[in-house]
């Protein structure tokens, strides 16, 4: 087989699993019109079509389901390879894709990316952080990081560092017209933040007393998916806000936000990163579990 053969199987197997020939490029490093390129080429010299292409989608045919049944396997066992070299490196080599909430990815990564990154030289480390919910596999990243609950089947998880808590925050300004609520019932006479995720979908604040879980609902004027744009909102003095206790920290510190209803406090959630089970877990990966293991 010539060396473009294995070019354009690997071009083929990107899109198979991206379902998008934008993301396949940008996972391979190339533009989109040479991964259509390429495709085209494997399904020309063949002579079956492998893909259904539309102007809105991507999907397998038969045929295409049939070889990339068998390629992936293939494809792992080739980076599976590669990676075994590593063992004869100082530093372990390549990429790691990691997806990761905008929300925590700050307090996760800010005192672990200095020593990882001068620790391993040859490591390139690629970080995507957002609040959707991303199917890892699908979208070619090596591991995730969310909370413990978001987590599905077919996944290993470790539990890593730091481990957070929410905290209700108002400005000084807020809490002159309002006065500070004693428990969470006090909240319906309050302007709460009604918190998103990027597909619209609300989240309720969580609170505990006694083992009991509490679940409070805003339905106030303002819903955010951002917890920065969340404090920046509380700072503002119209609202309360429900964000990680880490984030709000430094203003709480410096007098510009006031903590309420710490008592009432949902116990700390813990973060796990975690990874397809049946995937091999490249030397880059284990790199980055042990800096950030608990």
């Amino acid at each position: 087989m010539r060396t473009t053969d294995l070019s354009e199987l690997a071009a083929f197997d990107a899109v198979a699993r991206h379902r998008n020939f934008r993301r396949a490029a940008e996972e391979r490093g190339v533009t989109a019109s040479a991964i259509s390129h390429a495709v085209s080429n494997l399904e020309a010299r063949i002579g079956i079509r492998l893909l259904n292409r539309t102007t809105r989608s991507v999907s397998l045919t038969d045929a295409g389901s049939m070889l990339i049944a068998q390629l992936s396997p293939a494809f792992g066992d080739i980076g599976s390879a590669l990676d075994a070299l590593n063992q004869f490196r100082d530093t372990p080599f390549g990429k790691v894709r990691i997806n990761a909430p905008n929300s925590v990815a700050p307090f996760v990564f800010r005192s672990v990316l200095g020593p990882v990154i001068a620790q391993n030289p040859n490591l390139e480390l690629e970080i995507v952080a957002t609040d959707r919910l991303v199917d890892i596999v699908e979208e070619g990243f090596d591991a995730g990081i969310r909370l413990g609950e978001s987590l599905r089947d077919g996944m290993t998880a470790v539990k890593i560092k730091p481990r957070l808590r929410f905290a209700v925050v108002g400005s000084p300004a807020y809490f002159e017209q309002h006065a500070l609520p004693k428990s969470p019932a006090d909240l319906h006479q309050h302007v709460c933040i009604r918190n998103i995720y990027p597909n619209g979908k609300a989240y309720p604040w969580e609170f505990s007393r006694a083992g009991k879980i509490i679940e409070f609902e805003p339905n106030g004027p303002l819903s955010l998916d951002d917890h920065e744009l969340m404090v920046e909102a509380a700072l503002s003095g119209v609202c309360l806000a429900y964000v990680w206790e880490e984030r709000a920290r430094p203003y709480i510190a410096d007098g510009r936000l006031t903590e309420c209803l710490a008592s009432w406090s949902a116990p700390e959630d813990w973060l796990y990163l975690y990874y397809p089970t049946r995937k091999y877990l490249s030397a880059g990966v284990r790199v980055l579990i042990e800096a950030l293991r608990v």
